[in-house]
């Protein structure tokens, strides 16, 4: 099949052929009609992680037909329009009613394994969601990483209408989706952005202020999301109330921050971290996807378009998901 790959890292992407993935037991085949970027597209070409094997086919989030059937899949029919879970684990976590992401073989698609950025994706039967009806390929396709983890932080942070959420580096996904499903929610959000546009755009799509990202932040905030890190950590940490949640997703601007503990135990405060989410957590997304939650998409690009994609992450010129749309059938990007 045609992916984009990489053969070494550091490395760069490039487009050529790769070995047709093969389904195995328990496993479906994928046709993919579209998939999204994350910023683990840029940390695999630095080695962060390095890639288990080359060539690496990269791509978390990912949404298509299913192709074929592996031996023993039950439940689902080649032709199925199908959206992916990118934290894979193995079926015996779902049966034993635990919270799957939590297993400690769970793998991310396209950082562990091949993923979704070329003609054909593997993964367990187990880890699908049928796709919203009256959704985009590009919509279903955009979701599944940052919805989810924005899902996860906020129920994790017992989120409930009128609070006041803080949304910071309105820009990438987990951002923008924690802001529209915060505000879907009944929250009341705010957010930063060194941008002014973006903070223009924030509250079109349901913020009620935006702050620069420099700070001070003028609200006493019940919950902040949080996916940039030391940039923004100390002035997000000071927004908090007493018995307020820092939810963090990400650290964009650094691995490492300052902590103040006074702070963190005078007030009371609650750190919670996640990154994606448990399969009953993507179907639980899924749901509102389908029943009208919205998709924040920057672009869609052609699938030979994925270094201009990249390009436009790197640099965080986009307020949104880039997606990339899949050509059907053999033919290359």
């Amino acid at each position: 099949m045609f992916a984009w790959q990489l053969s070494e890292c550091p490395g760069d992407y490039t487009f050529g052929q790769v070995d047709d993935p093969v389904p195995g037991p328990g496993e479906v085949r994928i046709e993919v009609r579209a998939s999204a970027l994350n910023h683990m597209d840029l940390w695999l070409t630095r080695g962060r992680p390095r890639p288990p094997a080359f060539p690496h086919v990269p791509g978390s989030d990912v949404a298509g037909v299913i192709e074929s059937l592996g031996d023993g899949v039950t439940g689902w029919s080649v032709g199925d329009e199908v959206v992916v879970n990118s934290a894979l684990v193995p079926v015996e976590a779902l049966e034993r009613g635990v919270d799957s992401v939590l297993d400690p073989a769970m793998r991310i698609l396209g950082e562990h394994c091949w993923g979704g950025h070329g003609r054909l994706c593997v993964v367990g039967a187990h880890q699908l969601e049928a796709k919203p009806v009256g959704r985009s390929w590009a919509e279903v396709a955009a979701y599944p990483v940052c919805a989810t983890t924005a899902w996860r932080l906020l129920r994790r942070a017992r989120l409930e209408p009128g609070d006041t959420v803080l949304v910071t580096g309105v820009s990438g996904g987990v951002a923008t989706a924690a802001l529209t499903m915060a505000a879907h929610l009944g929250a009341r959000v705010f957010v930063t952005s060194r941008d002014p546009a973006k903070r223009e755009r924030a509250l079109d799509l349901g913020a009620e202020g935006a702050f620069d990202s420099e700070g001070p932040y003028p609200i006493a905030a019940d919950n902040v999301v949080d996916s940039i890190g030391p940039a923004t950590w100390d002035a997000a940490f000071r927004s908090l109330r007493p018995g307020g949640r820092m939810c963090v997703c990400g650290g964009t601007s650094g691995p490492t921050t300052t902590l103040d503990l006074p702070r963190l135990f005078f007030k009371q405060l609650d750190i919670i971290g996640a990154s994606i989410g448990s399969q009953e957590e993507f179907r639980s997304v899924t749901e509102m996807v389908a029943l009208g939650l919205p998709v924040v998409i920057d672009e869609v690009l052609p699938l030979e378009r994925y270094p201009e994609a990249l390009r436009r992450l790197r640099g965080s010129e986009q307020l949104g998901k880039l997606v990339l749309e899949h050509p059907v059938g053999d033919d290359p990007a």
